[in-house]
């Protein structure tokens, strides 16, 4: 199992071939390791998860965790494909999107939450990655502050103003309006 190195360009195919216990992902051909996440970041994914989870039991959209392979780009060959990335939390209401490998093509709902070593991926190349794919809705969590932004990818295909909450707040959900997730459970376990 090779290691990506810098300086090459890399695929989905390549993708598959690396080291498991590392997680990698690929955005327009370049490779990030991934760093593993911190007690409060698990903490914070695992309450957001629960929440979405629960909300979707009995439904069509499933809610993933990562890692979770998302393939940007719908291509037929994996070496064509040079935008992969594991979200911390995926869904996905459109099931002919998934495979026994993940999800080829745009999720709905796409959650990051930033890390000292991921903040400028998420907030710049991956904002405009998912932006560009199509996904309606892009939360950005930033735990230090205890904030989450909302994208919501608007008519013009751009994502627009987001909307701000606190972990004092109620986050509503554009593609489920009677969905409303708690911040306060999300962000209690930092102390």
């Amino acid at each position: 199992m090779l290691l990506p190195r810098q300086g090459r360009n890399y695929s989905y195919a390549d993708y598959l071939t690396w080291n498991g216990e590392e997680r990698w992902e690929v955005l327009d051909g370049i490779a990030y390791m991934q760093s593993a996440p911190s007690r409060i970041h698990q903490e914070i994914s695992g309450e957001l998860y629960r929440q979405f989870a629960n909300y979707l039991q009995g439904k069509n959209c499933r809610v993933y965790h990562a890692p979770f392979c998302v393939r940007l780009d719908v291509e037929d060959n994996d070496n064509d494909v040079k935008n992969v990335v594991e979200p911390d939390i995926t869904i996905i209401c459109d099931s002919s999107k998934l495979d026994e490998r993940g999800c080829k093509g745009t999720p709905d709902l796409i959650i990051e939450i930033l890390s000292p070593s991921t903040g400028k991926n998420d907030k710049v190349f991956k904002f405009n990655k998912y932006e560009k794919a199509g996904v309606k809705e892009y939360w950005v969590v930033e735990p230090d502050q205890k904030i989450v932004s909302i994208f919501l990818l608007q008519s013009n295909a751009r994502y627009g103003r987001p909307e701000m909450y606190t972990d004092e707040d109620k986050a509503r959900i554009s593609i489920f309006p009677d969905l409303e997730i708690d911040l306060n459970l999300v962000f209690s376990q930092q102390q």
